[in-house]
């Protein structure tokens, strides 16, 4: 049997008909020490920088940029360190946990406690980042691209800024970590859009696992420079959300030698593609929504034939997870002509998850898709141009009619791993 993830549990599918089953090597990356003294020696050791104690020494300010709720990023056993080491350096310091949610919604109380814990949230003033409220904003100027570059003035107005992360293959800013807590982080909505504009999207480079001529990389990169940020701290995790490995120091030469470790456990070649794809969005948090559930369609969509099916098992426990997106996709006359539109639309006229449904309309202008999900989402779910089914072996069946097909790839998490080109 093969386990796919979904949700907290795992969905299981016979082996008949598998020609192929493309994992990460991220099960490969135990690592024989605790995750707190793996943080510890990333803090003692920092790339390219000072310790962030001495980088807080005669600081009057600190804003700590931490993920928000859709990140598995393991805060309890990274930000203790973070805040032990800037008090070390100047105890009179005055910090502030600012909550990276880029155009997401804002993280709640209760979230804020299972990632931080009960002490911090009760202790530390955390704010949490609205990308539309303009009183949190302040102007830097332009990006590379021609995007102004909005941002959480409590970012801009404090005397050192630091960022806590995580690594993993990003289907369109070929990696996250870094520089992602600055844009789109804690930008205005404006900057987002600006970044995750058509032209962007549709560039060849703008794929998993890449950052050479990646245009969206290379403005987010500049953001992090325009806005100072001064210190990072990214782990890979593994399957379990376990953390296997730690990068500190400077925002580019840390977050490089992150995608460096992580290279080897993700790419993998594409050896053949077939008609049926069966793939995850990793599992919860990551598969909360339709919206994050992209990601792991973008993986499937390069190995699957066009004409063929791609199933995706998602608990979607969130919904949707934007009305734009889904309001796009339901009201289209079809595929191509909203592609059609899309592409027509200049950089400062991006809407509201635009790139998000541009890459989903991509997938489904030359394949078909087969949502595993809760049964609650179905009529949503058909209404996006998509097919719903209440189980695995329901759409599998369901596939191989329609391709009159029985060569099948598994890919068990689809976000674990990217393709070399």
């Amino acid at each position: 049997m093969i386990a796919i993830l979904y949700g907290k549990k795992q969905l299981f599918m016979e082996k008949n008909g598998v020609i192929q089953i493309l994992e990460s090597a991220i099960s490969q990356m135990k690592s024989q020490k605790n995750p707190e003294a793996i943080v510890k020696k990333a803090l003692e050791n920092p790339i390219g920088t000072p310790a962030l104690k001495d980088l807080a020494r005669g600081k009057a300010t600190a804003t700590v940029i931490i993920s928000d709720h859709t990140r598995p990023v393991p805060s309890k056993q990274m930000i203790p360190f973070m805040l032990e080491q800037l008090r070390e350096g100047n105890p009179e310091i005055e910090i502030t946990l600012l909550v990276a949610t880029g155009c997401h919604r804002g993280t709640n109380k209760k979230e804020l406690i299972d990632k931080l814990g009960q002490k911090i949230v009760d202790e530390e003033t955390i704010l949490v980042h609205d990308c539309d409220d303009q009183e949190q904003m302040t102007d830097l100027g332009l990006l590379p691209s021609g995007a102004h570059l909005v941002l959480n003035r409590k970012a801009v107005e404090t005397d050192l800024l630091v960022a806590e992360g995580f690594i993993e293959p990003h289907f369109f800013a070929g990696f996250s970590g870094g520089r992602k807590s600055i844009l789109p982080g804690i930008c205005s909505r404006i900057t987002v859009l600006g970044n995750h504009c058509a032209k962007f999207i549709d560039s060849p480079y703008a794929r998993s696992g890449n950052l050479k001529n990646n245009p969206i990389h290379e403005d987010m990169v500049a953001a992090a420079r325009m806005a100072k940020l001064d210190y990072i701290l990214n782990v890979v995790i593994d399957e379990e959300k376990q953390i296997v490995a730690a990068f500190a120091g400077d925002a580019e030469k840390a977050h490089k030698a992150g995608c460096e470790y992580l290279k080897p456990y993700c790419e993998t070649m594409i050896q053949e593609k077939t008609p049926i794809v069966v793939t995850s969005n990793g599992g919860a948090p990551l598969d909360q929504n339709v919206y994050q559930t992209v990601k792991g369609l973008c993986t499937a969509d390069k190995v699957t034939e066009d004409g063929g099916v791609i199933i995706i098992c998602s608990e979607c426990a969130d919904g949707i997870g934007g009305d734009v997106f889904y309001q796009a996709l339901k009201n289209c006359a079809d595929i191509p002509q909203l592609l059609s539109q899309i592409r027509s639309t200049s950089m400062d006229e991006t809407v509201p998850d635009q790139w998000q449904y541009q890459i989903l309309a991509k997938i489904l202008e030359k394949k078909r898709v087969i949502y595993v999900t809760e049964k609650k989402w179905e009529s949503v779910i058909r209404e996006m141009k998509m097919e719903y089914a209440a189980t695995l072996p329901e759409a599998l069946d369901r596939a191989q009619r329609w391709t009159g097909s029985e060569r099948i790839t598994v890919i068990p998490n689809g976000i674990s791993i990217y393709f070399e080109y």
